[in-house]
């Protein structure tokens, strides 16, 4: 927890155990932490240097912790202070780089990532440095990072970041996926599904963007990094356009369908017909829901019945009816 603060694991380790007894000597620790009584010795001689462990008076063999509040604090501050310069480098970097952005030529307007493991590199970067939104289309198959491992996104959200994402209707069927997509939507991101997205894409703030790609027989992953231009303009259009296409995904009792159940439908029938609406197929209902797939087409067959409907189109029209959409 402390690395953040500049503290090594044996570092930490030696300190929580300091605090824990009134003092202890390079022996008494390195048993307590199943350490060499060198590897003691070096995180004690650390601690001190720090200002974290002083020697008792008592015996100068022995090592006592310093309060945390005093020792652990300055520690803080520090940081905080070597963080405020770095971040009134960084706003002067990014002066000097907007006085140049207006002179970029046409090559300079967009860089080439190369290799999976540097686009999804960037790609968490991007998003950790989202100020407001973040506009993303997502295909079916993952490129270079998956929704699981995309925990960038999630620590965006909760600093107040807004995300609005379209979903390739095809990408329910990967496990795992329906229930991610079930907790952005809990999150508060508004999330869409098209039958198919056209490309992958990632804007932040509307002042840049990541479109991955993959090529050849080799199917090699890189990506385009695009600043503020014109071309930036079109992918924003062109998202734009996707997403007025694309068909609300809504889920749980806080949103739509399922927060008040119209026309006698329960909360269940309620809450597929919506997935229905949003266009998923039998089985990524039953993903979504943890349901057998049977389970979920003999309800779709019960919403028919009761609709009157004995197709699908019609069940979306005697639904409008009914006042169930």
């Amino acid at each position: 927890m402390f690395d953040v603060l500049g503290l090594g694991d044996a570092e930490e380790s030696a300190y929580r155990a300091l605090v824990e007894v009134p003092s202890a000597d390079v022996a008494a620790l390195a048993a307590r932490l199943g350490l060499r009584p060198g590897e003691a010795a070096t995180a004690l001689a650390s601690l001190e240097r720090r200002g974290l462990a002083a020697r008792s008076s008592a015996s100068p063999e022995h090592y006592v912790a310093s309060p945390p509040s005093v020792a652990l604090a300055a520690l803080v501050v520090d940081r905080q202070e070597e963080l405020r310069r770095a971040e009134v480098e960084i706003a002067a970097l990014t002066e000097a780089y907007r006085r140049t952005e207006s002179d970029r030529s046409v090559g300079d307007v967009v860089d080439v990532v190369y290799g999976a493991q540097a686009v999804a590199q960037r790609f968490m970067q991007l998003q950790a440095s989202a100020r407001s939104e973040v506009l993303g289309l997502t295909k079916a198959e993952v490129v270079a990072i998956s929704g699981e491992e995309n925990t960038a996104e999630e620590a965006a959200v909760e600093r107040g970041v807004s995300f609005r994402v379209v979903l390739e209707r095809a990408a329910f069927d990967r496990p795992g996926f329906a229930t991610a997509a079930e907790a952005a939507l809990a999150d508060g991101e508004e999330v869409r599904v098209a039958s198919v997205v056209p490309i992958r894409l990632l804007v932040v703030d509307r002042q840049i963007a990541l479109v991955p790609l993959v090529s050849g027989e080799a199917r090699a992953v890189g990506a385009l990094l695009v600043h503020q231009s014109g071309l930036l303009d079109a992918l924003m259009a062109l998202f734009d356009k996707v997403w007025d296409e694309a068909v609300p995904l809504v889920l749980g009792t806080g949103g739509g369908l399922a927060e008040r159940p119209p026309s006698g439908l329960t909360t269940l029938d309620a809450r597929i017909f919506g997935l229905l609406l949003a266009g998923l197929t039998d089985q990524a209902i039953a993903n979504m829901l943890d349901m057998s797939l049977r389970t979920v087409q003999r309800r779709v067959r019960a919403l028919m019945d009761a609709a009157g409907a004995d197709t699908r189109l019609q069940l979306g029209f005697q639904a409008a009816k009914h006042g169930w959409a």
